[in-house]
Order: structure tokens, then C-alpha cells, then sequence
């Protein structure tokens, strides 16, 4: 589970998420749902992030911002 979470540190410090591992599950599952990739797909959800989203300025934020809202 989570094999990315160490490469989204960073994402994670912006959007003021504090990654626990009582809370890491659901991060996971809310990081899935935002990218369309069924949970527990780890790389194909890493790929995602990677290649479509934090490669984009305009995709990253609007991540982050849906990211933010869903951890709340």
C-alpha cells in the first residue's frame, strides 16, 4: 500500500496533510478516487500522479486543493 507516499512528502507538507499511520489507509484511498484508479493499484496510481498531474503546474494545484478539501 502507499508505495508513492515517500515521493509526495513534499505534496503532503503543501497541502498541510500530516500522513499518520492511523490516517494513511484513508489518504491512500482518497489519493485513488482523485486519480480514477482503483485502490490498491499502487503503481498504476503512482504513474498517474507522476506522468498527468505533478508534471502539470495547473493539475498539481488543482490536486492539491481536492486533496486539502477531501482530508478535511
Amino acid at each position: 500500500m502507499s508505495c508513492y507516499f515517500r515521493h509526495l512528502r513534499p505534496v503532503f507538507e503543501e497541502a498541510g496533510i500530516t500522513v499518520t499511520p492511523e490516517n494513511r489507509k484513508i489518504v491512500d484511498q482518497v489519493i485513488h478516487q482523485l486519480v480514477h484508479v482503483d485502490y490498491k493499484e499502487c503503481p498504476s496510481a503512482w504513474q498517474t500522479l507522476k506522468q498527468q498531474i505533478l508534471a502539470d503546474d495547473r493539475k498539481r494545484q488543482e490536486f492539491l486543493r481536492k486533496l486539502k478539501n477531501a482530508m478535511q
